[in-house]
């Protein structure tokens, strides 16, 4: 928030001046659990703290304000990037990029409400002493109005004080020269006697006789100056400003102290309120968790994801069910409406011969048997970028130990078998992340693996299987074969909305046993891009997906030509996903047991409608 300091000595500070300029950044605002934080425009003038939905929106009005009179800024306990402001019932949620930045809004906001009139007492302006030396030596009064000025007092007095201690060295230095002469006067007096005591014993007879006068005077025997000392210092009028002085300081010390006091009066009534207020305030938040824990559904960032949610794992996992309840039901009726359409749509024979199959009785073979490993990446001189090294890592990998049968394995537990359809799981945790691997088998008769595949990997039909998905993009174009997609996943309340950045590469296997089908694969696992870092608002998930398909044909009888009821798809689905984040463990096993069947199921019968009436191509 590049507007939201100032500069500047505090005399030259004008208040009225400062108030009038608008300040404004752009933070992240709590809206409600369904969108959750979203970016807003906050501007700041005077003591109201105004939001708008964008910079480029303020000319269309406000979408709320509150005066920061009586307003309450509080930082988050543990979110240190989070503040919220709160005035009576009504609380703003904000959240800045980074500590820094919150700790600058906090100030401004507070120095704002502090020049508005409702600050503490460090916030006002400092000004020098109006009081001269010469009125607090004669009689100054101790209860003069202006002398309980708030905020000015204290300081004025401490000056005083410091130009008191200034006068009165002085003055002790001008005494102690006087007494220092005096003290030369009287030893040269001294030293004059004794001369004189020394004379007359030893010339008696030579003594004058004006000497004998009794009447005469010390004085004329020993002349001195007068009262003054020998330069001439005024010693009566030195001890007379010395005692004005210390007149002044005493006076001063014993006003000082009356503050102090009644400082420390007000100080203590201070605490003894804020302890009361503290006292309800925690009475009155202990009475509202009882009563929110009654209530079925919660609001507010406080009840979302994370190490201090103030969610329970049992009511957690009931919000994320009712959630997605939700979800599918406005997913059925859109899903219905698009299928519908799609069914009016027919692709062209050109289009179609992209994605169509070759003529598996005559498709070529590779009989190549000095090969060292079990498959031939096709195609994959002619797929080469930045990423090519981990791609072929990554195929290889799938193809090796992905399609190895999970059914004898203990490791592997079966958790769902719908027909042709099974899901296998094995639990990982790590750091207290779910991190289970997945793996679904599953049949569709009448589409190919190249159909299956080129579905689930172009772009340009993701959105009409896809439901889980709020955006996505083609961050870069690797090859033809090859792109990095960047896609936000739906939020649901209350755990916290993910995002992917992946590559994605899809690949055509040539087997090498005659009597083995080839294989399609599609492959998507994690990169980092500089374009796309991770964000506040999303937890950044870390995946390793494979859609590996293998086309089966059942010959016709006789010399009939091959039809789609003669050609079965064999689907090996295998997930590794970090989702990252606080959720619960049992939270994200019962998601994936529920939803990965769903997409499954989803996804083929997309590919069978899409492709129900259209021929096979050889």
């Amino acid at each position: 928030m590049s507007d939201c300091s100032s500069s500047g000595s505090d005399e030259d500070l004008d208040p009225e001046s400062d108030l009038l300029d608008e300040l404004g950044g752009t933070l992240s605002k709590w809206t409600n659990y369904i969108h959750g934080w979203q970016d807003r425009w906050i501007a700041l003038k005077g003591n109201i703290l105004s939001y708008y939905r964008s910079a480029d929106e303020k000319e269309y009005g406000c979408r709320g304000s509150v005066c920061l009179s009586k307003a309450v800024i509080t930082p988050h306990e543990f979110d240190e990037c989070r503040f919220d402001i709160s005035v009576n019932d009504s609380i703003w949620y904000l959240r800045a990029e980074h500590p820094l930045l919150r700790q600058q809004w906090i100030d401004t906001i507070e120095l704002h409400k502090a020049e508005s009139g409702y600050g503490s007492e460090s916030s006002l302006r400092r000004h020098g002493s109006l009081l001269s030396l010469t009125s607090a030596a004669s009689g100054l009064s101790t209860t003069s109005a202006s002398s309980f000025k708030k905020g000015y007092s204290l300081r004025e007095k401490l000056a005083e004080m410091e130009t008191f201690r200034d006068i009165l060295c002085r003055q002790v230095d001008t005494l102690q020269r006087c007494f220092d002469n005096f003290a030369d006067a009287d030893s040269k007096d001294e030293l004059r006697r004794d001369k004189v005591s020394d004379d007359e014993e030893n010339f008696p007879t030579l003594r004058p006789d004006y000497l004998n006068n009794n009447n005469s005077s010390k004085e004329k025997l020993f002349p001195v100056d007068s009262l003054k000392s020998p330069v001439g210092i005024d010693f009566k009028g030195e001890a007379i400003t010395f005692k004005a002085t210390t007149a002044g300081i005493l006076s001063t010390l014993s006003y000082c102290i009356d503050i102090l006091v009644k400082r420390e009066e007000s100080w203590q009534r201070r605490l003894d309120k804020e302890i009361e207020r503290r006292r309800r305030a925690e009475d009155a938040y202990k009475a509202a968790l009882t009563e929110l824990k009654k209530k079925p559904h919660y609001g507010g960032p406080d009840y979302e994801e994370g190490p201090n949610s103030l969610i329970n794992e049992e009511e957690f996992f009931d919000a994320v069910e009712a959630a997605l309840d939700k979800h599918d039901q406005i997913e059925v009726q859109s899903q219905a409406e698009r299928s519908r359409a799609s069914r009016q749509i027919s692709l062209s024979p050109d289009t179609y011969s992209s994605i169509g199959t070759q003529k598996y009785s005559n498709k070529p073979r590779s009989h190549t048997s000095s090969l060292s490993s079990s498959v031939d990446l096709i195609s994959a001189s002619d797929d080469v970028h930045r990423f090519s090294a981990q791609v072929e890592e990554m195929v290889h990998s799938h193809m090796t130990y992905s399609l190895q049968d999970v059914g004898g394995d203990a490791n592997w537990q079966l958790v769902i078998e719908e027909g042709d359809m099974k899901v296998y799981r094995r639990e990982v945790e790590e750091n207290g992340i779910v991190l289970d691997p997945l793996k679904a088998t599953h049949s569709v008769r009448g589409v190919t693996g190249h159909e299956v595949c080129h579905y689930f990997w172009d772009t340009a039909y993701r959105n009409d299987w896809e439901t889980t998905i709020e955006s996505f993009q083609v961050v870069e174009t690797l090859s033809d074969k090859a792109v990095i997609i960047h896609q936000t996943h739906k939020r649901v309340w209350p755990a916290s909305q993910r995002d992917v950045l992946y590559v994605s590469v899809i690949r055509k296997i040539l087997s090498t046993n005659e009597n083995d089908p080839d294989t399609w694969l599609v492959c998507n696992f994690s990169v980092d891009h500089d374009s796309y870092q991770s964000s506040a608002r999303c937890i950044r998930a870390k995946i390793n997906v494979a859609m590996i398909c293998q086309t089966l044909i059942s010959p016709p009888e006789g010399d009939k030509d091959i039809t789609r009821d003669n050609i079965l798809c064999k689907i090996t689905y295998v997930a590794n996903v970090n989702p990252g984040g606080w959720a619960p463990a049992s939270v994200l096993r019962a998601v994936a047991k529920r939803e990965y069947p769903k997409f499954l199921k989803r996804f083929t019968t997309y590919v069978q409608e899409k492709t129900s009436d259209e021929a096979i191509l050889f």
